[in-house]
C-alpha cells in the first residue's frame, strides 16, 4: 500500500527514520493476570493521539506540531508533510488523528489541533488526503468559534459515528460559562458531516441563537471518547477542576452542567454546587475526586485480553496508568488502576488485541500491552 512506502520503501528512505529504541520489556501484576509491557518507541514528543492504518503502521501526532508514521517495530519516520500550523502553547498543539470510515478508498484522514488566529486560538479540524510524501489537499472543515486567548483546555478528541458522522471534543478554554452559551462553540461537544457542514438532525440546528454544529453542552475539558462496541453511542469523559473528573454519554441537545455544577471545587478552594442539587442537569454517570486527569480512551472488544472484553480502558495523567472499569449497561460496577509509572495521554486497542499507550512526555513512548 502507497502508505508503507512512507515507512519501509528501500535504503534510502530508512534513512529518514529515528532509530527505535532498544526493545525493552517489564511485566506489571493485574487483577486478571500479569502483562508484559513494551516500550516500542521512546522518539517522541508529546505524542497526543493515535490511529492504526490497514497495514498496522501507526499514524501518530506529537503536540508541537509534528505527524509521523511509526511501524509495528516502533520505527519512526520523519515529519509528514502537510499537517496545519498549530498553536503550540499550553496545552495547545496538534491533537487528535483519526481515519474516515472510507479511508481504503479516499485516505482521508482527520486532524484535531490547537488553531492560530485572530483573537487568540480555538480547535479547529482539518482534513487531508494520505499520499506518499504527507497530507494533501488539506482544508479545514471546523473551527470553534470565536477564539480566545490563554492555552488551556482545547479538548480535541475525534470520533466517527456507525452513521458516519464526526464527533468532535472541545474544552472551555480556561473561560467557565461560554460553556453555557449556546451561541459560542466553547464547552460543547461538536457533531458534524465529514465535509463540515452541520446534520439536519443535530439538535440546535434551527434555533437562530445557537450554532448549528452542537450535540452537547456544559463541558469542561473533553480529552477522551469512544464509541460504545454494542450500542454505537458516544461516551466522554473529561477533566474536573480541583476533584470531579467525569464519564458522561452525552445526549443530543442536554446540558451537562459546567461550570454551574460540579464534583469538584475551584482551585481557589471556593466550593461548586454539586450536581445532585441541580436534577435539571445531567449527572456523570462515574466521577473520580482526587482526580485521574481522565485523557484518551476505548472499549475493549479483543482476544487478547479476554476477561477485559467489555471494559473501558481510561488514560490518567496525574493517576500515571490505566484505569480499567467494568461496567453493566451504562452503570459502572467496578474499577482498577494499573499502573505504568508515566503520564498515559491516549489508550488505543490494536488490530492485534493488544493495547498501545502513548505517554504524554518530552521522550513520549509507544508502550505496547499484551498477557505475560
Amino acid at each position: 500500500m502507497r502508505q508503507i512506502k512512507i515507512v519501509v520503501a528501500g535504503a534510502a528512505a530508512l534513512a529518514l527514520f529515528a532509530q527505535a529504541a532498544a526493545a525493552q520489556e517489564r511485566v506489571i501484576s493485574t487483577q486478571t493476570g500479569r502483562i508484559k509491557v513494551e516500550t516500542l518507541t521512546s522518539d517522541l514528543t508529546h505524542p497526543w493521539g493515535l490511529a492504526f492504518l490497514p497495514d498496522r503502521h501507526m499514524l501518530v501526532t506529537e503536540r508541537p506540531g509534528r505527524l509521523r508514521i511509526v511501524t509495528p517495530d516502533g520505527s519512526v519516520s520523519q515529519p509528514l508533510k502537510g499537517v496545519p500550523r498549530v498553536f503550540a502553547s499550553g496545552q495547545g498543539g496538534l491533537l487528535d488523528v483519526a481515519l474516515d470510515p472510507n479511508f481504503a478508498s479516499n485516505r482521508l484522514v482527520y486532524l484535531s489541533y490547537a488553531e492560530p488566529g485572530q483573537g487568540g486560538a480555538s480547535t479547529a479540524v482539518a482534513r487531508g488526503r494520505l499520499s506518499e510524501d504527507g497530507l494533501v489537499e488539506v482544508k479545514v472543515i471546523f473551527s470553534q468559534q470565536p477564539k480566545v486567548t490563554g492555552g488551556q483546555h482545547f479538548g480535541g478528541r475525534l470520533v466517527f459515528a456507525r452513521d458516519g458522522k464526526l464527533f468532535i471534543t472541545t474544552g472551555d478554554r480556561g473561560k467557565f460559562d461560554p460553556a453555557q452559551d449556546l451561541s459560542s462553540h466553547i464547552g460543547k461537544i461538536i457533531r458534524i458531516n465529514p465535509d463540515g457542514s452541520a446534520p439536519r438532525d443535530n439538535p440546535f440546528v434551527n434555533r437562530k441563537d445557537a450554532k448549528a454544529e452542537i450535540w452537547s453542552y456544559g463541558h469542561r475539558n473533553a480529552q477522551g471518547a469512544a464509541l460504545h462496541p454494542q450500542t454505537g453511542v458516544l461516551w466522554e469523559n473529561e477533566h474536573g477542576p480541583r476533584g470531579g473528573d467525569e464519564i458522561n454519554i452525552p445526549e443530543a441537545g442536554k446540558n451537562y452542567g459546567w461550570p454551574l455544577v460540579s464534583w469538584g471545587n475551584h482551585y481557589s478552594g471556593q466550593p461548586i454546587a454539586k450536581p445532585n442539587t441541580r436534577p435539571d442537569l445531567v449527572d456523570a454517570i462515574r466521577q473520580w475526586t482526587p482526580v485521574i486527569a481522565a485523557s484518551g480512551m476505548a472499549f475493549y472488544t479483543g482476544d487478547a485480553f479476554r476477561t477485559w472484553r467489555g471494559n473501558l480502558l481510561v488514560g490518567g495523567l496525574t493517576s500515571r496508568g490505566i484505569v480499567r472499569l467494568t461496567l453493566d449497561g451504562p452503570k459502572v460496577t467496578g474499577e482498577e488502576r494499573i499502573g505504568l509509572g508515566a503520564r498515559v495521554r491516549d489508550v488505543r486497542q490494536g488490530p492485534d488485541g493488544a493495547v498501545y499507550v502513548l505517554t504524554d512526555e518530552s521522550d513520549g513512548k509507544i508502550l505496547r500491552l499484551s498477557p505475560a
